[in-house]
């Protein structure tokens, strides 16, 4: 597997990607096909934040950790994807053929003095899928959206969480 690993603040040693490398390895032996994995290291003041970001079969595995260590931060972002790989394998593993899907990346708008403005648009590729299986993408990436096109309506759809920990469904009325 290849890993790009990339620091902010921080200078990036041998030593570091070395262990980097090592620890995000581990993922090709819960799941196959893993091609690559980016993980970008951030000093902020005493913070040391981990975030990986590993695409695989169309989705994206996604994992943000932050200690006053950097390695620490590295075994506790591996051990978060190690536990949602498992949480989610039955469910990638049956959908398997149907996750040929582009995901968005998480867009937050930039706020200035004028008021809120578009400052960056994303296109994807949208591939039918099921509800659930939006539901599924939606956790793996951590966000509180989800666009896509339903397999069953043929139309944008967009799926959220709710505060009461449930999920709902935007659907286009025309």
């Amino acid at each position: 597997m290849k890993v790009l690993v990339r620091g902010r603040n921080v200078d990036v040693t041998n030593a570091l990607k070395e262990y980097v490398e090592k620890r995000v390895g581990k993922l090709t032996k819960y799941l196959d096909g893993i091609e690559e994995a980016t993980v970008i290291m951030v000093v902020e003041g005493d913070s040391h934040k981990v975030e990986v970001t590993v695409p695989f079969n169309g989705m994206i595995l996604r994992g943000e950790e932050a200690t006053g260590d950097m390695y620490g931060s590295i075994d506790l972002v591996v051990d978060k994807l190690e536990k949602q790989i498992e949480k989610y394998k039955g469910k990638i593993n049956r959908r398997r053929a149907q996750n040929d899907v582009k995901m968005p990346v998480d867009n937050r708008p930039a706020y200035d003095d004028e008021g809120p403005s578009v400052v960056k648009t994303k296109r994807f590729a949208v591939k039918p899928m099921p509800v659930e299986e939006a539901v599924l993408q939606m956790n793996l990436l951590g966000h509180s959206f989800f666009v896509f096109s339903n397999a069953e309506t043929e139309q944008v759809n967009v799926v959220y969480k709710r505060k009461d920990g449930n999920y709902g469904l935007i659907e286009p009325e025309f």
